[in-house]
This record gives structure tokens, sequence and C-alpha cells, in this order.
């Protein structure tokens, strides 16, 4: 019972660092003026790899919880190029091995091909380093094994960056709204993930299976951070769970739809994932989230409100037993980065804990692993 004592611990102490008494009309204001750099200079990273534009988040996310930002390396000059132009204090590494032996480095930040991701982390954890990377952090169940052995061994922090989560206002504030109790005991979470194909701006890598690791290690991994999340489930198991390539023969190792129901000790979820976003919606992807309670429900529309009037993103619907409400998320204070740059410093689990890190991810390659391939045959 270990895993469900610690994953509790997490709950009340994200739930301190969060703020979560404070629910009034003046925090919303105070937050945002929070939202800047909280303290200059508190640790020192370096970037490696930067294959996906979620790295341009993760590093401002970092930025923002006081981490001064030294070294970049990837491969691909034209990604560099553009890197640099928005951080121009980055220093272009020879190397990636000048990156991992600089002993003044204590965080890495990644969002390489997504195969060699975790391969890198592991290098990172053996040069006495953090390791902050996109999802998915890892792409098969022999990664994981290595990853856990290594994180074990050196006691570094391996953190994927569940974005979906951590960067989404309206995601941070239902975590907040959830703790207080007001939708009761969460039954079921439901998480859909769709996204735009963008064809002709995806590289090779984008296609290959064995690169991405499939459709549910890859997206799905950030429904099932938030199924962890929101129930507080220790023990989950996966019920049943298919992938399909429904519209892009030309690409076979490619899949563009999965889905998942999933069971834990503390409420059950279901997971859709997509590449089906409509070039004629105006987000990448309709993200939305439902978090079912004994005593109300909430919704969340992460990117974008199409019912309504509402613009932009980060968007949540409250409905409990004595009231119906609408909540702009907007000035809600992202507070990911200054807790994970705490725990580089204090050596503590505030941001996410390596338990939960680790297990999100290993459902979504059990998932991923046992799906049915579904195919349909075209009359």
């Amino acid at each position: 019972m270990k895993q469900v004592s610690n994953r509790r611990d997490f709950l009340k102490s994200s739930a301190a660092a969060s703020g979560l008494a404070l629910l009034s009309g003046i925090q919303a204001k105070a937050n945002t003026q929070s939202q800047s750099l909280i303290a200059a200079n508190r640790i020192r990273f370096g970037v490696i790899n930067i294959n996906h534009s979620h790295i341009y988040g993760m590093t401002e996310a970092v930025k923002r919880g006081g981490g001064e930002l030294v070294w970049i390396y990837a491969k691909e000059p034209e990604l560099v190029a553009a890197f640099m132009k928005q951080f121009p204090e980055a220093k272009l590494a020879r190397s990636e091995q000048e990156v991992l032996e600089d002993n003044s480095i204590q965080l890495i930040l990644s969002s390489g091909i997504p195969v060699e991701r975790a391969p890198l982390g592991v290098k990172v954890m053996q040069h006495g380093k953090d390791y902050l990377v996109d999802k998915p952090g890892i792409t098969s169940l022999k990664q994981l094994e290595q990853v856990k052995k290594v994180q074990k061994a050196t006691g570094r922090i391996y953190s994927i960056m569940y974005s979906e989560r951590f960067e989404n206002k309206a995601t941070v504030k239902a975590g907040e709204l959830v703790k207080t109790g007001v939708i009761g005991k969460v039954v079921q979470t439901i998480g859909l993930g769709p996204h735009r194909m963008s064809i002709k701006s995806r590289p090779e890598w984008f296609f290959d299976k064995a690169k991405y690791g499939g459709i549910i290690t890859d997206i799905g991994s950030h429904q099932f951070d938030q199924f962890l999340f929101f129930t507080g489930s220790g023990h989950a198991n996966i019920v049943s769970s298919q992938v399909a390539n429904v519209h892009y023969p030309q690409y076979p190792n490619f899949e563009d739809f999965g889905d998942v129901m999933v069971s834990g000790d503390q409420g059950m979820g279901y997971i859709r994932v997509d590449w089906f976003t409509p070039d004629g919606l105006g987000s990448w992807g309709d993200g939305r989230l439902t978090i079912l309670g004994t005593e109300g429900y909430i919704e969340i529309r992460k990117n974008i409100d199409i019912a309504s009037g509402h613009k932009g993103g980060n968007h949540l619907y409250l409905v409990t037993n004595k009231e119906t409400k609408y909540i702009d998320c907007n000035d809600v204070v992202l507070p990911f980065g200054q807790l994970f740059v705490d725990d580089v410093v204090n050596r503590t689990e505030t941001a996410m804990t390596q338990w939960h890190c680790f297990r999100a991810t290993e459902l979504a390659l059990l998932a991923q692993k046992n799906a049915k391939n579904v195919t349909w045959i075209k009359g």
C-alpha cells in the first residue's frame, strides 16, 4: 500500500502548494501578478534535442520557476536557430556531451524524437543531473524498466511534462476545486485528446510507430496522468484498449485513433485520442476533460469552447447540487515550474511524485501493447 500512501501524500502537498484554500476573487489578481519569474538563477539548465515544439513551453515553465537557461544542443540547425531566436541567452553547444559534462548544470530538458528520449534520460541521470522530458518520455516497457533502474540507482529526478494538466490553467483550477470536495468523491474521468494532423508539417519519424510509440503511448499519456491525479488511484488496470489507422493507408505504421477503458482502486476512466481535428476549428484540438463526482461534475474545455461566445481556452464548467457556473481560468497561476525547480533544489516531490510519473506512462504503455488493432473492410 506504499504507492497509495505516496499518492495521497502528493495530493495533500500539491494542494497546499497550489494555494487550495485561496479561492477568492482577490487571489485571481494576485495570481496574475505572480505569473512572472519567481526567483532568477535558482538552478542552471540546458536543453538537448528539440524535435517537438513543446520544448518552448517546458523552457518557459522552468524559467518561471527560477531556472537559468545555459545551453542548447540539437542536430538540426533550423530548429536551433528558431529556439535561439526565442531564447537568445542560450549558448550553442558543440555536442550533447558538452552539455552533459558541465558540472554547473543541474537539469536537462528534451523534446527529441520520442524513441530517443529515454536513452538520453538514462545518460542525463548517470551524469548526476535531473531530467524533464516531453511526453511520451518513454516509448516501451523495456525502456521503462531501464529508466526505473537507473533512476533508483542515481536518485535523480526523471520527470515527464504532462502539459495537458501542468500547462492548462483550467485543469489546474479543476485540481483545486476537486480537492475542496465540491463535487464529492471522484467516480470517473473522461479525457478526450483530439489533435490536428497538419500532415505537411510532420517529419518522417512522426508516421513511424517504432519511433513515436503508438497513439496511446504518445497522446494518451496525458489522459492517464489526469486519471491518476483526479481519482487518486494507487492501483489501476487496463480493462480494454483499441487502436486503428482509419484514414491514412499511405502511412501503414501510423495510428490515427485510440481509446481505452481503465479501472482504478479509487475511480474509473475513459480515454479517447485521435488525429481528426478538422481544419475549420480555430484550435489544434478541442481537448476536453470531464470529472464526474458523487455530488457534481466538472467539464473543462481546454483550448476552445465551440458551444459559447467565450474566446480562447481555459474554460471550466462546474455543476453541483447548489449551482451551475462557468469559470474563466485565464488568471490562474501555473504552479508546475516553481514546484519542479523547488524539487530540483530541495530533492522533494511536490510537482509530481516519481511513482506517479512512471505509473501514468506504464499504464499508457500497457494499453498500447495490448490494444486490439481495429481494421474495417470498406465496401
